[in-house]
């Protein structure tokens, strides 16, 4: 039986730098970053079957999430601002990221790749999934610069609004909800999130 690196690799995920161009008062990484996007996507697809008439697979969604950055492993984390600087290079990157996902799927043993290849590789998402991981990705960027601006790092200024317009333009009955019910706890203190919990 061959040895396989793919989960080594995806150890590596903790050591990738997210926001490489701005200063942090805390630094996040890609690892943290997919884990908060899962939680996220989670739930936003429970919302939408819930309360809004969805029928989408939740838990094929969370894991998705948890993959969508994997191939950054192999990649780094390339900047917004230079990823999408103009159409050529966003299409170029594309590419790139589409190779990085195959090479980690071919790190897996051969009978496992069919299983691996529908959460790595974005391509087998449907429309409804992709949309919603992008959702949770763009809610996890906007809450880190919450994060960021409730420390005075006035650095995130502009992200945050550049944010803003972006989940404005993805929005859907399942984000505004969520951010509508748990977004405005991420600018409260410890104090002010757990006044009103028992323990």
């Amino acid at each position: 039986m061959n040895q396989s690196h793919f989960f080594a690799h995806l150890s590596r995920l903790k050591l990738i730098t997210r926001w490489p161009l701005m200063h942090n008062v805390r630094s996040e990484n890609v690892s943290e970053h997919s884990l908060q996007v899962a939680f996220i996507a989670h739930a936003l697809a429970i919302i939408k079957n819930r309360l809004f008439s969805g029928n989408v697979n939740a838990e094929r969604i969370a894991l998705q999430a948890m993959y969508h950055d994997a191939s950054e492993v192999l990649t780094g984390d390339i900047p917004t601002p230079i990823k999408y600087y103009n159409p050529q290079i966003a299409s170029e990157y594309k590419k790139i990221e589409k190779c990085a996902q195959q090479k980690l799927v071919d790190m897996l043993p051969a009978e496992l790749r069919d299983d691996f290849r529908p959460i790595i590789d974005d391509t087998f998402y449907n429309q409804e999934e992709h949309h919603i991981v992008k959702q949770a990705d763009v809610i996890c960027a906007y809450l880190k610069s919450l994060e960021e601006l409730s420390a005075g790092n006035q650095e995130f200024k502009l992200a945050k609004k550049r944010l803003e317009k972006t989940l404005k333009e993805r929005h859907s009955p399942e984000m505004d909800y969520f951010m509508t019910v748990f977004v405005p706890s991420f600018t409260l203190s410890l104090d002010e999130i757990t006044q009103d919990t028992d323990l």
